[in-house]
């Protein structure tokens, strides 16, 4: 597990994301579009749903404002969306179709530091949506605690976890019908992850599939750093969140390793 964290930080997977910002640069406006979906999100949920709901149960159980409690849930999905596009869609064009790494494995690059520069690629658009999202929340003064400094970190943890399944998910992808499974997961996750309303709103047999859903424990994490009700539970957030990329990587790596070099 070390050796794949450390892995990361080599110097040839940020060749990948050198070649990608340059190919990127003429439609940079494109990459940054992500940076609408605070105002949109928060204005027409937070502030159009909000004016109809006055306060929630927190997750400690105090009531907070709706547009406290929302703003972070949605925070945690813009960094699983950030992700998704880049590590399926994106992924499976230039591994299947345009065949970008072909010329990449010509070079001295391996598959691994192709999948790794991917997923730190897909990482810098978490960085942007997730800090445009943090900068609306700070003016908007839904930030009620100290601990909200360490939301973008993690957010880049959640966008991690996603972008290493999404990697490792595109490996068994054949052809473009089969994109219909990723929405498939993707959706009732954003709708039923607690990202909206309490979980104890939920059926109690829904409390237990919810709680299996990696970005009910990104936004759970991020909600309560916003709120300042942190505690030892939420090292088992992040831990699951953690294991969930590290193994989606592992995945993607030996996948990616296999069908280039058969």
């Amino acid at each position: 597990m070390t050796a794949i964290v450390t892995a990361l930080f080599r110097r040839s997977p940020w060749r990948i994301v050198e070649r990608n910002a340059l190919v990127s640069r003429r439609s940079w406006y494109v990459y940054l579009t992500g940076g609408a979906e605070p105002f949109l999100y928060l204005f027409s949920v937070g502030v159009g749903v909000g004016a109809l709901i006055d306060t929630v149960a927190g997750p400690d159980g105090t009531a907070v404002s709706y547009r406290s409690f929302v703003a972070p849930g949605m925070m945690a999905a813009a960094a699983m969306n950030a992700v998704i596009l880049d590590t399926t869609v994106t992924f499976f064009v230039r591994f299947k179709y345009i065949r970008t790494y072909d010329a990449m494995l010509a070079t001295p690059l391996s598959p691994r530091d192709v999948v790794r520069g991917e997923l730190l690629w897909s990482l810098s658009r978490v960085v942007v949506y997730s800090g445009a999202f943090f900068v609306t929340m700070l003016a908007m003064g839904l930030l009620e605690s100290p601990w909200a400094v360490l939301m973008l970190p993690g957010a880049v943890l959640i966008g991690f976890s996603f972008g290493a399944l999404g990697l490792a998910g595109s490996t068994w992808i054949r052809s473009w019908l089969e994109f219909d499974l990723v929405f498939v997961a993707a959706i009732p996750m954003f709708l039923f992850s607690a990202t909206f309303f309490p979980l104890q709103r939920y059926p109690e047999w829904l409390q237990w599939v919810v709680r299996a859903s990696p970005l009910y424990h990104g936004a759970d994490l991020l909600r309560r750093m916003a709120l300042g009700s942190m505690g030892w539970t939420q090292l088992g957030s992040a831990a699951y969140l953690a294991v969930l990329g590290l193994g989606g990587l592992w995945v993607a790596q030996r996948r990616v390793t296999r069908l280039v070099q058969p």
